[in-house]
């Protein structure tokens, strides 16, 4: 426009409608200030701000802001004065302030947009949850060890945490074609994970809620040998009764084996948070059930040191692996083309367990260990390289690179900022609509037997399936031995193999001893016997007497 250049040549230029180059204009002086308030120079990308809330807390919090001018200092003492109502002018009421409700996403943005290194709490809701951590740290928790002996591997953490588990960063198409869509989001279906791990960094098998009892995608497995605790609810929250599920049947089981394993005594302290969802009642012998103190959680529990947070950091480097995995599949193949919206589609929560499962495994002892730091320092023993912070960064650097590989909408451009967005989203709550949609989306997905119905289908481990299995192995290695010139490589091939296929082995050898100790009558078929109608009987009966006179 400085150019002399007119409206409709402006909006052909930047592909905009010629109303929204007028608007600009006449707005001119108000959005190049408002922009030089809120808008860091190193920003890559902007967005309209929605809330006038917002709006005006960020203007008053710049204008209180030093300034390396002195002439806008002098401007921003002029403009706070503007904003004062003065006194006798009206005698209407003042107007309601509007309610300002951010989520943690959007606090993190903010404190990177002002250049915040560092906001804390104030007051005595701050100053309170501080020192009751101290003293819990040093008085409590140190008294408690102290009498009970306990060691390391006896001192256990157990946090929840939600997991959107189908969720792509918010620019990537994926996430963008799903919005628009009506009905049901699969980006908004959460499923909660109870984790707990010891003070000498173990981690045991994760418990996760779902809102589906039944999935279809989990036809046919056997809920008690799944990579997690299985546990159903329609909103998949913790409740007091999953808590008491979960310690009796999840937590016991696994401490009693580990604490075995290790030749350790079952004494076990276990240490949760006071959230409303825990039940209070939690007793079993030879374990000692502690409860931090209010506001304290974010301080010095263990689990929420970083090490829920890195988890999730690795379960979506390891779910853009398997697209990326999936791609290289497809690129084998000539005949086929790598769609990656239709993939996505295919992604359900028997996919979620087995990245979980991963994820897990890719969680180092002296990770879990050293988010010990901060309430038990002196068990902590090696922590350069292994931090969660540290895990957690690489991870996101990772998927940065593998979203690169992928390519398209959001996933060539993907930031570091994008996949860290992501991450804190899995703690927003849902709102009343989400859940609605949820709860009535559980119902088609439940996979109940109907009554009657008989599976013609065979399940499971049959021995013609193990038998296949083994035969697929062998042949393999025998492919590999004839085809590769590298007998070294050929041969850790074969070695995998083995090893991998063992308990398969194990698993056919025992079925084909059950098939041999089986009577014979079991093989074969009874015979068929005609009912006489009761008619036909007495007729009989009445006969027989005669029959024997003759």
């Amino acid at each position: 426009m400085s150019l002399g250049r007119s409206y409709t040549a402006v909006a052909r230029h930047f592909g905009v409608n010629e109303s929204t180059v007028r608007y600009i204009k006449k707005d001119e002086a108000k959005i190049r200030k408002t922009a030089s308030i809120t808008i860091s120079k190193s920003a890559k990308r902007v967005v309209t701000d929605r809330n006038k809330a917002i709006v005006s807390m960020e203007g008053t919090f710049a204008a209180k802001e030093p300034q390396d001018d002195d002439d806008h200092g002098e401007e921003d003492e002029e403009d706070d004065g503007e904003h004062e109502p003065q006194a006798g002018t009206s005698t209407d009421p003042p107007p309601r302030k509007p309610r300002f409700t951010a989520s943690k996403g959007w606090f993190e943005r903010f404190k990177k947009r002002f250049s915040l290194k560092s906001v804390s709490l104030c007051g005595e809701a701050a100053s309170a949850g501080t020192e009751a951590a101290d003293i819990y740290a040093k008085e409590t928790f140190t008294n408690i060890i102290a009498e009970g002996g306990y060691k390391p591997e006896q001192v256990f953490n157990m946090d929840e945490t939600g997991l959107f588990w189908k969720r792509m960063p918010s620019r990537t198409f994926l996430f963008k074609e799903e919005a628009k869509a009506s009905g049901f989001k699969a980006f908004k279906d959460r499923v909660t994970l109870v984790m707990c791990g010891n003070a000498a960094g173990f981690l045991l098998r994760p418990g996760l809620i779902y809102r589906v009892k039944n999935p279809r995608a989990l036809k046919n497995k056997n809920k008690n040998l799944l990579p997690v605790y299985w546990m159903h609810n329609q909103k998949a929250w913790m409740t007091k009764l999953l808590t008491s599920n979960w310690f009796h049947k999840c937590f016991i089981p696994q401490v009693s084996k580990y604490l075995a394993e290790k030749g350790l005594p079952f004494k076990i302290l276990l240490l949760m948070d006071n959230a409303g969802g825990h039940a209070t009642d939690l007793s079993h012998e030879g374990i000692q059930v502690d409860f931090l103190p209010p506001n304290t959680t974010s301080l010095i529990q263990p689990m929420d040191q970083g090490v829920i947070r890195a988890f999730k950091a690795l379960y979506t480097k390891n779910t853009l692996e398997d697209l990326v995995a999936c791609m290289g599949d497809t690129q084998e193949d000539e005949d086929e083309t790598f769609n990656l919206k239709a993939y996505w589609q295919q992604y359900t929560i028997a996919s979620c367990l087995q990245n979980i499962q991963n994820s897990l495994q890719e969680m180092k002892l002296a990770t879990v260990n050293a988010s010990w730091k901060k309430l038990w320092s002196e068990v902590v023993y090696d922590d350069v390289g292994f931090t969660p912070v540290e895990i957690q960064c690489s991870a996101v650097q990772k998927s940065v690179q593998l979203a690169a590989i992928i390519g398209g909408d959001g996933f060539g451009d993907m930031t570091t900022e994008d996949v860290n967005e992501l991450l804190d989203c899995h703690s927003e709550p849902l709102t009343d609509a989400d859940l609605e949609d949820l709860t009535k989306s559980a119902s088609e997905e439940e996979d109940e037997p109907q009554e009657g119905a008989q599976e013609v289908e065979e399940t499971g481990l049959t021995l013609e399936r193990l038998a296949k299995l083994c035969n697929l192995a062998k042949e393999l290695k025998e492919m590999s031995q004839e085809w590769d010139e590298d007998m070294v490589r050929s041969l850790q091939f074969c070695n995998k193999i083995d090893e991998n296929i063992a308990p398969y082995r194990m698993l056919l050898d025992q079925k084909k001893k059950q098939r041999q100790q089986l009577p014979i009558t079991m093989f074969f078929q009874p015979l068929k016997t005609e009912t006489v109608p009761p008619e036909v009987e007495e007729v009989s009966q009445e006969k027989t007497p005669q029959s024997e006179e003759t």
